[in-house]
């Protein structure tokens, strides 16, 4: 192994580690499960021995033995349920990462959607089995093997020895299996993110696809790719099946050679001499043990492809950058300055943006005019984060311009809407927002006659395109949106597009009110409503 193959290898676990947090209450059930499985084989010995002297004294250990058998089942299924917890925790953090990444990426940097659903779908769901599964199963495995030898040899030192001598090979047995395992399981997993991520993409570009006519060789070239995964994933399969028989054949072996050892120990036909003999209750005792020493190994087995596919998971969510800190903007209404901005997008030849300067006071109302293309929407998207500035600068209450997200309402060009009600539609801007803030967004924006002519106001429910709203009612909805959203700054991107007159009008009318007392930025077509602006800034010609 190169050093730096063992430098990633290393990096890789210590991820892992840490992803997996500290969380050890699993393993420890599973080590108590192991102690309640000593009691089960100590209560079987001892039944069996006190059997001549009657009922009375097998009763004490029948009830310790369906004493020690419940426990263990109670004891197995909190440990699935707290593993299963810990992963669901781990899962949504990462989860949680992913989107942020993804969300907080360098403006102008494309989003590549398919990349992202495999990172956050497929990436993060193969941690489950190693929070889940593995981590308890490995914390037990190294423990609890001792515990069960340590109690054989308080009863015959010679079957300890037995099993100690089938685990060694099995031990390394289970490192060429897993060594294979490893390779495989990282082929398969890179072959099921690149399936992933094509299937997605082809499912947003389908209207493209089915426009030229691709369907067929699309979706061909989808199943020789899902082919591909089937026969890997059948590779990692026979690994495992491998290192799987590997341990029922040691255990199975341990199991067979301490059930000899104990025949002939009683029968006195041991074919060499062995110190001390073994009495019927030691004998059924370590006869009952014995198959519990490869328990938690056979956990540990087959909870090893969980260890293989995070392994996998982890190169591909170590890459991600972590998400971006924004600087909170100041909560006062603040003055706002461009000096010589330029804004170029990545693979563009001509900036969108070029030598853009203009100051806007506290509280004033800016429009944007231009032509399509001369780049209005880039201004509003580079306050955003949405677009680079590539160069000169931007000042927000005299300190440079991190980002407005989250410090401004926003309404675009074209609303975007949830499938749901109005209220969650609303409420997207601000889960907070109580009752009474709601209303008054919702008659600052004039949807009070939308709201009139359907019986459930507010929980009217209306799907992803606004099906059943105006263009004027979509964007009021926007509107109102951004109002919800109690920040210093408004940015409105061609609001009343598209508009008859007496809607443009009674909307104008709506937006000059909103602006009281914000920075207001608005990209418009529309000289009507650039006229309620205190100042009109002309941008050049289309890009």
């Amino acid at each position: 192994m190169t050093t730096m193959t063992l430098d990633a290898a290393r990096a890789r676990t210590s991820w892992l580690q840490k992803a997996g947090g500290r969380r050890r209450a699993p393993g420890l059930l599973l080590l108590l499960d192991t102690g309640a499985a000593i009691a089960f084989a100590a209560a079987l010995a001892g039944g069996v021995t006190a059997v001549p002297e009657g009922a009375a004294a097998v009763l004490p250990w029948a009830l310790l033995a369906a004493g020690a058998g419940a426990a263990r089942g109670v004891l197995v299924m909190a440990a699935t349920r707290l593993g299963a917890n810990a992963a669901a925790a781990v899962k949504s953090h990462r989860r949680d990462g992913v989107v942020r990444s993804a969300l907080g990426r360098e403006a102008g940097r494309p989003l590549d959607s398919g990349g992202l659903a495999s990172q956050a779908v497929d990436a993060v769901e193969a941690l489950d089995g190693w929070v889940a599964r593995f981590l308890p199963a490995r914390q037990a495995a190294t423990v609890a093997p001792l515990i069960v030898l340590a109690a054989t040899a308080c009863a015959s030192w010679f079957a300890a020895l037995i099993l100690l001598g089938t685990l060694l090979p099995f031990v390394f047995a289970m490192i060429l299996a897993g060594g294979a395992a490893a390779d495989e399981s990282r082929r398969q997993f890179l072959a099921l993110a690149q399936l992933s991520g094509r299937f997605a993409d082809r499912v947003r570009t389908l209207p493209a696809v089915l426009a030229f006519r691709a369907e067929e060789r699309e979706a061909a070239a989808i199943g020789a790719a899902a082919e591909e995964l089937a026969a890997r994933t059948m590779r990692v399969l026979r690994v495992a099946f491998l290192s799987s028989a590997a341990l029922e054949f040691f255990a199975a072996l341990s199991v067979a050679l301490v059930a000899v050892y104990c025949g002939f120990s009683l029968l006195g036909l041991l074919p060499v001499r062995v110190p001390g003999t073994l009495t019927l209750g030691e004998a059924f005792f370590v006869l009952a043990l014995a198959p519990e020493f490869y328990v938690p190994m056979r956990r540990l087995a087959a909870a090893y492809h969980d260890k293989q596919a995070a392994g996998t998971a982890a190169d591909v969510l170590m890459a991600i950058p972590a998400p971006a800190v924004v600087t909170p903007a100041p909560v006062v209404t603040p003055s706002l300055a461009f000096h010589d901005v330029t804004i170029r997008y990545p693979d563009c030849d001509r900036a969108a943006v070029s030598g853009l300067s203009f100051a806007v006071a506290p509280g004033e109302t800016v429009a944007l005019l231009g032509p399509s293309g001369s780049g209005k929407t880039s201004v509003l998207h580079l306050l955003l984060g949405l677009a680079p500035l590539s160069g000169g600068s931007v000042e927000v209450g005299g300190a440079p311009l991190v980002s407005l997200a989250g410090h401004s309402g926003w309404a675009g060009q074209h609303p975007l809407l949830i499938a749901g009600t109005l209220r969650e539609n609303l409420l997207l801007a601000n889960p907070a927002a109580d009752g009474a803030a709601v209303r008054a967004a919702v008659t600052a924006a004039g949807l009070g006659p939308l709201l009139a002519r359907r019986g459930r106001g507010l929980d009217t429910v209306i799907d992803a395109r606004g099906s059943g709203l105006s263009g004027g009612e979509r964007r009021r909805l926007s509107l109102a949106r951004a109002l919800l959203r109690s920040a210093p700054f408004l940015l409105l991107d061609e609001p009343t597009a598209h508009l008859d007159a007496d809607a443009e009008a009674g909307l104008i009318a709506t937006i000059a009110r909103a602006a009281r007392g914000r920075t207001t930025l608005i990209s418009t077509h529309s000289a009507a409503l650039a006229a309620i602006a205190t100042q009109i800034i002309h941008l050049g010609d289309a890009a």
